[in-house]
């Protein structure tokens, strides 16, 4: 009899277990995807484009006036004083110190640019998926962009990004822009 009503309340537990993680939601979601949907990513990116346009603009007059001043010098370094030789020489080793200097802050300034324009994007794509998580009642929801996922068992777990898009005003069917297609369309080459 004790052993009846022990397998009794042992099946009772795993019943009331089974059934209360039913009640549990899981969510997915590609954030990569998500954040490339979204109008404000591509402002970001045309200013990120700007601000490198700019920056090699800057690098190509540097570069230009310091190969000037090298043709100038294999030029006239003959004819000049031993004295004018020297200052040019050093004239021409400040313009490629201060060429290296701007590609390694250029380098950092692109970086910090870059953090700049998309930290907003970044922020306002993880509000929308953390509005939907607790609208929803989800337990968690997953990024699957980051590649650490093994397994997702899709009748478990809610692919998100449809309510994602529709919270961020995004089209239903709008797509990830894939250049190497649009390429492809327009030169003919299938």
């Amino acid at each position: 009899m004790k052993t009846i009503s022990k397998i009794a309340v042992l099946a009772l537990v795993l019943l009331s277990t089974q059934a209360f993680a039913q009640n549990y939601k899981f969510g997915h979601v590609d954030m990569q995807e998500l954040i490339s949907l979204m109008p404000e990513r591509d402002s970001a990116v045309v200013s990120l484009q700007k601000y490198a346009k700019e920056m090699d603009e800057n690098m190509a007059s540097m570069r230009q006036e310091f190969q000037k001043k090298y043709d100038e010098y294999n030029a006239k370094q003959k004819d000049w004083l031993p004295a004018v030789l020297e200052a040019k020489t050093k004239e021409l080793q400040t313009l490629q110190q201060n060429i290296t200097q701007f590609q390694q802050s250029a380098q950092n300034d692109y970086s910090n640019m870059q953090q700049k324009l998309f930290a907003p994007v970044v922020k306002k794509a993880r509000d929308a998926v953390n509005k939907i998580g607790k609208e929803k009642g989800f337990i968690y929801i997953t990024d699957i962009s980051i590649g650490s996922l093994i397994y997702i068992n899709e009748t478990q777990s809610v692919n998100i990004m449809p309510m994602a898009k529709k919270d961020l005003g995004i089209s239903a069917d709008k797509k990830v822009f894939d250049p190497t297609a649009a390429a492809g369309a327009s030169s003919g080459v299938k």
